[in-house]
């Protein structure tokens, strides 16, 4: 009888099956969490941008005006790296501020009173 340590080549087989396995389950969860992250990120650079809209409104007086882009960062909004304004009919009692992601497919909007949509 031999006295030889070591794996046998079926134990090593079904140690690679079950990291496989696992592999198979885990990864598509993975990219399920990531996209779950880039719309948190959306929502809230919306919300962000939804307050430094108010903020600017209210510093304005001027109701009728429609909120840029540039309005929003005097305001106080800062865009995440990954998000990027698109559009904005904003105004205080009216309209809605567009928003997109680059990870994320479709845009994310808030509107006057402060109702966000995510793709």
């Amino acid at each position: 009888m031999r006295n030889e340590k070591g794996f046998t080549l079926i134990e090593l087989m079904i140690v690679i099956a079950i990291i496989g396995i696992l592999a198979a389950i885990a990864i598509p969860q993975f990219s399920a969490y990531k996209v779950k992250a880039y719309k948190s990120e959306l929502n809230a650079d919306l919300k962000n941008a939804y307050t430094a809209a108010q903020v600017y409104f209210m510093g304005s007086g001027n109701a009728a005006a429609t909120i840029d882009e540039a309005a929003l960062t005097t305001s106080g909004y800062k865009a995440s790296p990954n998000v990027s304004f698109t559009a904005s009919t904003l105004k205080v009692d009216s309209g809605t501020l567009t928003l997109t992601h680059s990870r994320v497919t479709g845009v994310g909007t808030v509107d006057y009173q402060g109702n966000v949509t995510l793709p």
